[in-house]
Formats: C-alpha cells, sequence, structure tokens
C-alpha cells in the first residue's frame, strides 16, 4: 500500500530544500502544495509573526468517511544547522548526507511518513476519521512553533508526534518539564595585581556556587546542567560581571520545582557571602506530560504498532517536543519513533525500511479502532 519509490523521492525532495529555524518558507510552500492536492483545507497561522520566520505552522484539515475522533499528526519543518545545501544519498539501504551536513530526517522522516500515509489511504479509499495534521516551525531550541499554534483551529482528541529516535514501535508516553535559568553575577573591578583586595570577583561567586549545585543526573527522573559561562576582559582585571545560563528538567514538576530553587540559592548564597550580587531570571519552557495504557491515544498506538508486527516499546524521554505542547494544550500526545539516528550531527541517518514503516504506522494508526 505504501508507495516506497514514491516515499524516499518525497523524503529526498524535502531534505534538499533548506529549512532552518526561522527560515522554513520554501519548504513550507512545497508541503502546503502537497497537502492541496491530498484534498486538505490547509491554514497557515500568524506563529511566524511572533517568533521572527517567514511562515508560521501549518495547519491541515482532511474530512473523515467515518465517525470517529480527529486524530491528530504532526511534526516540524525546521531542522538544526549545519543544515543547508543538503545532499541526501542512499548506501545499503540507509540515507545519510554525503556533505559536512546534517540529513534532515528531523524532521522531515516524520513529514514524509505522514504525507505518504494519508495518501495512501485515500488512493486505497480506506475508510478513516477526520485528519488534522499541523506541521510546527522554530521547534528546535524552544518549541516556539508550537507555543504559538493557533489552537482554535485543532478539535483532535489524540495526536501522535512523529519526532523521536528509536524504531517504529517506540511510543515515547512520558517527557520532563523545562526550566530555563540566566545568571547575571555582579561583582566589583580592581586591579589584579596591584590591589586586588578592593575588588569582588564575578567568576569566584560563580566557581564557588556552581561547585556547590548538585548538577547532571539528579535522579531517575531529573537532570540540570550549566551550559555557558562568560565573562571578564583581561588577566589583570578582576572580573566584575559574568553571565550563566543553565537549565533543569524533570518529569515530576515538584522535582523540578526543588531543583531549579537550589540552583537559586546557590547563586544568591555565595553572591551574598562575597559581597556581589546575583540576577537570576527563571523561565518554564514546557511542562512534562505522562500518559499510561489507560490513554486511548497509547491504547490506539499499541494496537497499530501490534498489528503491523512492531516490537512495542513504551518509553519515557530526557528531552522537549512540541508533544509537551499539545499536551498543555488539551490534546492527549505521545511521540513516536521513527528511527532516525545521531539526529542533530553529521552523521544523521534514517532507513528505508524505518521510514516505510512509519508511513505503514500512519495508516494503521488512521484504520486502527482505539481501545480494542
Amino acid at each position: 500500500m505504501v508507495n516506497e519509490k514514491r516515499l524516499i523521492e518525497e523524503f529526498m525532495e524535502l531534505v534538499k530544500i533548506d529549512s532552518i529555524t526561522k527560515k522554513e518558507g520554501e519548504v513550507a510552500k512545497v508541503i502546503i502544495k502537497k497537502l492541496e492536492e491530498l484534498g486538505a483545507e490547509v491554514y497557515v497561522d500568524k506563529a511566524g509573526e511572533k517568533v521572527g520566520s517567514n511562515t508560521g505552522n501549518i495547519i491541515a484539515k482532511i474530512k473523515g468517511t467515518l465517525e470517529k475522533p480527529t486524530i491528530l499528526f504532526s511534526a516540524h519543518m525546521d531542522t538544526v544547522v549545519p543544515g543547508e545545501g543538503i545532499k541526501p544519498i542512499i548506501k545499503d539501504g540507509i540515507i545519510y548526507s554525503e556533505t559536512d551536513t546534517i540529513l534532515g530526517a528531523d524532521d522531515k522522516g516524520g513529514i514524509a511518513a505522514i504525507l505518504e500515509g494519508i495518501r495512501a489511504v485515500k488512493e486505497n479509499d480506506i475508510p478513516h476519521g477526520d485528519i488534522e495534521v499541523v506541521f510546527t516551525i522554530a521547534e528546535e531550541g524552544g518549541l516556539f512553533g508550537a507555543k504559538n499554534l493557533d489552537y482554535k483551529k485543532l478539535s483532535a482528541k489524540m495526536g501522535y508526534v512523529l519526532d523521536s529516535d528509536g524504531k517504529p514501535g517506540t511510543i515515547v508516553v512520558k517527557g520532563p518539564a523545562q526550566d530555563k535559568i540566566e545568571v547575571v553575577i555582579k561583582g566589583k573591578a580592581a586591579h589584579a595585581g596591584v590591589s586586588p583586595e578592593e575588588g569582588v570577583s564575578a567568576i569566584v561567586i560563580a566557581s564557588k556556587a556552581i561547585a556547590e549545585m548538585k548538577l547532571l543526573r539528579i535522579d531517575e527522573d531529573t537532570t540540570a546542567n550549566i551550559g555557558i559561562i562568560s565573562g571578564g576582559t583581561a588577566t589583570n582585571i578582576v572580573t566584575d560581571k559574568v553571565e550563566i545560563k543553565g537549565e533543569a528538567r524533570s518529569t515530576v514538576e515538584e522535582k523540578l520545582n526543588l531543583q531549579t530553587k537550589h540552583m537559586v540559592d546557590c547563586f544568591e548564597k555565595w553572591a551574598k557571602e562575597l559581597g556581589g550580587e546575583a540576577i537570576v531570571k527563571t523561565e518554564r519552557m514546557y511542562s512534562a506530560f505522562d500518559l499510561t495504557e489507560k490513554d486511548p491515544v497509547v491504547q490506539n498506538a499499541i494496537k497499530a504498532a501490534r498489528n503491523l508486527g512492531f516490537n512495542v516499546v513504551l518509553k519515557a524521554t530526557g528531552g522537549g517536543s512540541d508533544t509537551n505542547i499539545l499536551n498543555t494544550y488539551g490534546i492527549p500526545t505521545v511521540n513516536l519513533g521513527i528511527g532516525m539516528v545521531k539526529p542533530h550531527t553529521t552523521n544523521e541517518q534514517i532507513s528505508i525500511e524505518d521510514l516505510v514503516n512509519s508511513a505503514k504506522y500512519v495508516i494503521e494508526l488512521l484504520t486502527t479502532k482505539e481501545g480494542s
């Protein structure tokens, strides 16, 4: 039922179109045309104007032939860098990038599988319920497209984001909330060789604070990291300003609140003790989600995977995706593995088998009776 040749060609076509974050306009034009050819009612929202992209999120609706809950399929159009001038090649059933770029299977593998799955359903006159499709902008680095999506246009009762590693049959049912932590440590400048005792080193404050922190793997639910430190102008000047960026994540929001408070307290404690100042800003980037086998969206995913003979794996992830945001807005959603390997690197790849199986999964999800 899946047209393998067409699917591969469409995937190759999509990854060749540059669409790094906030420059998704050209690939959006191509995708809109493809959706319209499928008979979809297509709408582009205003998210691009809000986040600085040259297009908005794509929302498409396809009328069903059965009375059953509307299903949403979603993937993101943007890619990370280096993601310009991608030249995909096939070797031994695996698709790679020929040059020193990413491949873009994250997440054009998801887009291609969704398009081919829906196309096959329509070509073969397979009965299905209403379908909603969302292709987002600016997912990488902040989920900005999903955060600014026009949710009034959606009516889906369950959603599937095709944007995870792991083979088809991998179902991500649990994901963390994340806090962004930005800190400015202020000290007092002085000549480091002549009168260092007159200065207050922002670097020393930051060092003592970070040394006291619990970081990296905190427990099975929680992680934390200091990722960026910048400051100082010369070795003979006591540094009076340091800027720090970090994060904390947890699948249990109470634990996240405690971890973030702990990190903030460390900065404020050592700034006070050493005579400096810590200006700390925290922001909840997205909320956690936690679904179980009792949820219809999960039941449907398990049933469809088993119908296809896939190995079913329910898992939690430490990463964020549009799945977090869709759940926050009241659409029970899981993230599905599509077989992408080493995303965000120049060694990124995806097998033709996994790409085809992802399209088959879309078909089965549309035709499987949930909870059965």
